[in-house]
Parts: structure tokens; C-alpha cells; sequence
């Protein structure tokens, strides 16, 4: 169905005479009368009927007219979503690791509401491997992940990611550890915590494992970093994490050379997406500028209010 059609139906309803219509679309009255007997022949409905020497729309008419008012505004609602020079408005799924969005996302929520008060955001927590699917299947809009340079991620070709931030890991070990090594073979023999929800960690333990000639013992795979740190203090095992992040009196994070350990968390979206201007607005003030390196935040530990 022509919507230039339904534009000429409704202002045949509005003016009452194909004269009137033809003079406001700068048309011939015969032309006029050809789209609408065209959008009759579309539709198989009468639309129009003689009422003297002008016509009037008959109950089909009106109808049709009622359902173009909503039909074209709704077209022209998706011309300006679609217009990269719009206002952004419109709702943005955003779905990320928990320090991703803590580190990325909650610092410009009060700058975006202030300049684009009409982009609203939904957020979800996932992992990477889980927010791939989600945006490949667009269930989301945009995709905080992260990855290590010893087991960099691979996102389908219809994913475009863009480098937010880096930050060294070390090894997590008991504090009362002697003497802390240098050499991680020191660990060979000790049992290896992990991911349990993205393969990346333990990726990243096999190939720093394998430079140093052996193979780990990998015996727990646990999300939360706190509840890493507190099966290292209870003797379960050592674990990837981040240098700089404040840690329980119990866990020494050992830094670790030759080869360093580096996070880099991405903002991924679907390739050629990036014009939809309420995703653009939240992704430039994400982003670093161009030719900036990356930025090396403090790994954020969120601390429990004290009781009133």
C-alpha cells in the first residue's frame, strides 16, 4: 500500500473535493482521482462516492482514512529514529560484565540524560560469549565485553567492536604465600580458579600456563571476583585478578611479566549500526577520542554501606 496514496485519502477527507487535494499537492485533479482509484484497487474496497458535483468517502473511506492517520505518523516516527541527524530518542538495550558497566556506562548516565533527555537505556548484566549472542540475535543494542591479549575474543564479522579501556592482571595468591616468585611455575601444581560464565579467564590461564611449560589444574569456576578471593584465602586455589583493585587482607596479587597480562573491555554493536543516533549518543560519550590511548581505570570494588 502506497503511503503518497494515503496521504492524497486523507486529505480527500479532510478537503472534500479532488480539486482542493490536487491544488495542495501541487497535482492535476486527474491524477488525484488515478491514486485513488489506485489505493481502491490495492485495498478491493470502494473508497469514494459520488455526492453531487463532488465525492465523498464511503464507510471504507473513512475507515482506511482513520488508519492512515496512524500509519503515517508511524512512518514518519521511523524516518526520524532513522535519521542520523535526528534528535536521539528511543530506548537502548545495553547488556555488559558488571565492571564493564560500572567502569563505561554509569559514569555518563547524568551526562547523557542531560543532553539527549529523550535516549533511555535498559541494562542487563551479561557475560561475553552471552551478550555476542544477544546482539548477533538483536536482543541488544550494545554489548560491554572484554577480553585478554593471551586469549583475545573472536565476535562474528556482523560485530564490530571498539577499544574502551585496558588494565593489567596479576595472580591472586594466599598472603601468607613465602616469598612470592617471580615464576608462576611456582603454581604448576596448584589448582586454578576461573570463569564460569565466559571461557576467556580460563583461555588465558592455558596460554599463560603453556609459556611457562606446564599444564593447570583448573578446579573451580566462580563469576564473582570477592568470592575468588575468598576461595583463595580458604586455600582452594590461586586466580587471575586485577592489579590495582583493593583486596582482602588475606590475597596478594603477584604481577606477572613476560608476558603481562592486559583486560581490554569493548563496546560491540551490530556492523552499521552505529548511525542510529540514540546509540550514537551514548557511544560518543563512551568511547575514547580518536588517536588517545586507552584509559587505565582503577578496577572499581563497590563497598557496603555501614549499617544506620
Amino acid at each position: 500500500m502506497d503511503t503518497r496514496r494515503l496521504e492524497l485519502l486523507l486529505a480527500l477527507s479532510r478537503l472534500g473535493s479532488m480539486r482542493a487535494v490536487a491544488e495542495e499537492h501541487h497535482l492535476t485533479t486527474s491524477t488525484v482521482s488515478q491514486q485513488i482509484a489506485a489505493l481502491a484497487r490495492d485495498t478491493g474496497a470502494q473508497l469514494i462516492e459520488p455526492e453531487g458535483r463532488r465525492v465523498r468517502l464511503t464507510p471504507a473511506g473513512l475507515r482506511l482514512a482513520d488508519h492512515a492517520v496512524t500509519i503515517l505518523a508511524a512512518v514518519e516516527r521511523a524516518r526520524l529514529d532513522l535519521d542520523p541527524d535526528a534528535e536521539p530518542a528511543g530506548t537502548v538495550r545495553i547488556g555488559g560484565f558488571a565492571t564493564g558497566i560500572r567502569v563505561s556506562l554509569l559514569p555518563i548516565v547524568a551526562d547523557l540524560a542531560a543532553q539527549h533527555p529523550k535516549v533511555d537505556l535498559v541494562i542487563s548484566e551479561y557475560e561475553p560469549i552471552e551478550a555476542f549472542a544477544l546482539l548477533t540475535g538483536d536482543d541488544l543494542d550494545l554489548a560491554l565485553t572484554y577480553d585478554y591479549n593471551l586469549a583475545p575474543a573472536s565476535p562474528r564479522a556482523v560485530l564490530e567492536p571498539v577499544p574502551l579501556w585496558s588494565i593489567g592482571w596479576g595472580l591472586g595468591v594466599p598472603a601468607h604465600t613465602a616469598h612470592p616468585p617471580d615464576d608462576i611455575t611456582a603454581f604448576a601444581d596448584a589448582t586454578w580458579i576461573v570463569n564460569s560464565r565466559n571461557t576467556a579467564d580460563e583461555n588465558a590461564v592455558r596460554a599463560l600456563a603453556s609459556l611457562a611449560g606446564f599444564t593447570p589444574t583448573i578446579g573451580h569456576q566462580i563469576d564473582s571476583l570477592d568470592l575468588v578471593e575468598e576461595l583463595i584465602v580458604a586455600g582452594f586455589g590461586v586466580g587471575l585478578l586485577p592489579i590495582g583493585r583493593p583486596t582482602s587482607a588475606g590475597v596478594t596479587v603477584l604481577p606477572l611479566r613476560d608476558p603481562d597480562v592486559i583486560l581490554t573491555a569493548y563496546a560491540v554493536t551490530r556492523r552499521g549500526r552505529n548511525d542510529w543516533p540514540p546509540l550514537r549518543a551514548v557511544l560518543d560519550l563512551m568511547r575514547p577520542p580518536p588517536g588517545k590511548t586507552l584509559h587505565r581505570p582503577q578496577w572499581p570494588r563497590p563497598e557496603a554501606a555501614p549499617p544506620q
